[in-house]
């Protein structure tokens, strides 16, 4: 599911990122640090990219983004590599809170796994309730209707621009037939 969403937006960070985690939890470390390294570089610089206006309600930050990635290098064991991205890590979180990464630098200098972030679990993407009614389908053209001439003898089938009226063609006749 993941692969088709990303077919249908290559730049969908959330997707890559999501999509890193089932890697690695698959044990596919390699896709799932690619996966990890796609969904940085689609942040664009954004230190976070708020999903809410999309349906998803969840915000996703630069620095879990790079906390995964770390997650993922240390499963490959390429510590120094974790350590200088928890060490990027640490500039992108937001005012200085810094616990979770330094208990997380702590266990990469301890060599020890790191759990990635995530998603919640439970979290889909739902798109607001009026984006979705107007999926449903809409009659612009109404019911066809039939339509006659107010003309007697006006045998003229089809559409055309109004035409020219001619001195007392249109006037009702004491023996015409309604």
């Amino acid at each position: 599911a993941f692969d088709k969403t990303l077919a249908k937006d290559k730049s969908l960070a959330v997707g890559f990122f999501q999509r890193g985690f089932v890697h690695l939890q698959l044990e596919m470390y390699e896709e799932a640090l690619s996966d990890y390294h796609q969904a940085f570089s689609h942040l664009r610089q954004n230190p976070f990219i708020d999903y809410k206006q999309l349906g998803l309600r969840h915000i996703l930050y630069a620095w879990e983004v790079l906390y995964s990635t770390a997650a993922a290098q240390c499963r490959l064991q390429r510590w120094q590599e974790a350590r200088v991205t928890l060490d990027k890590a640490v500039v992108w979180r937001p005012e200085g809170r810094t616990a979770i990464l330094d208990l997380a630098l702590e266990r990469v200098q301890d060599r020890l796994f790191l759990e990635p972030m995530q998603v919640p679990p439970g979290e889909f993407f739902r798109p607001r309730k009026k984006e979705v009614e107007q999926l449903d389908s809409k009659d612009f053209l109404g019911k066809p209707k039939v339509i006659s001439s107010i003309i007697p003898n006006d045998e003229y089938i089809g559409f055309e621009p109004l035409r020219p009226q001619k001195q007392g063609f249109y006037e009702p006749r004491a023996d015409g037939v309604r």
